[in-house]
């Protein structure tokens, strides 16, 4: 249960780190330490995008790559890929889903499923997206998974520019903040998924729906399907 609140904070809030959000659920009558806090957001596999101390760090021996979209708007489709990795829950446990997002389109090319943090469902909707076109260049957090050399050598050998969010920049992964609170509020939500197939099987549903049905304002009421495709 507590779980299942910071995330539903953190949705509304990715800007929060681990201090604001023990405060403000001691103000809903559930303390929790600081370390207490850290350690679950770092179980679920997020951190605050606010300046703060970060748990969302790359590995030393893993390098990192510079914020290559300051100042630059995505003009066409796979001109910017982001991925980025969220936490869903179930009744009594909670799983982790990667997506990868068209940003001009909003069109999510692949999206993993997995009970663990490990970097295969993560390397399995890389190639999956690849599979289908590459982009100029691909946008993520400095995680350790995204500066993984398993990572970003698939990148780097199909010739893609790699950015990386700068640490503290709020905005710099703004669309994926936005495709979460999507996800969360139009589906997880609202099924309340008991099992990892009821997980894998609604957002699977939702993600057909996003893709191919969902009109966006800011796409002049077109689906991402429309826009990606040229239909």
């Amino acid at each position: 249960m507590l779980k299942h609140r910071i995330d539903e904070i953190y949705t509304q809030l990715p800007f929060y780190g681990s201090r604001r959000i023990a405060v403000q659920l001691g103000r809903e009558g559930m303390v929790v330490n600081r370390k207490a806090m850290q350690r679950h957001m770092r179980e679920m596999g997020i951190a605050g995008i606010a300046p703060g101390p970060n748990l969302s760090k790359p590995s030393p021996e893993h390098p990192t790559y510079p914020y290559l979209l300051r100042n630059v708007t995505s003009r066409y489709p796979n001109h910017i890929w982001g991925i980025d990795i969220t936490y869903i829950r179930l009744q009594k446990s909670w799983m982790y889903l990667v997506a990868i997002l068209d940003w001009y389109s909003r069109y999510v090319l692949s999206w993993r499923l997995d009970d663990s943090l490990e970097i295969e469902f993560v390397l399995m909707a890389v190639d999956e997206a690849l599979a289908q076109a590459k982009p100029a260049i691909w946008n993520s957090d400095q995680g350790s998974h995204f500066t993984s050399p398993q990572y970003t050598e698939r990148l780097l050998e199909a010739g893609i520019q790699i950015s990386m969010d700068g640490k503290g920049r709020a905005l710099d992964n703004i669309f994926s903040e936005r495709f979460w609170r999507s996800v969360k509020y139009e589906e997880v939500y609202i099924h309340e998924y008991i099992t990892p197939r009821d997980a894998f099987q609604g957002l699977g549903r939702y993600f057909d729906f996003y893709n191919h049905r969902r009109p966006h304002q800011s796409l002049g009421y077109l689906t991402p399907a429309e826009v990606y495709f040229g239909a």
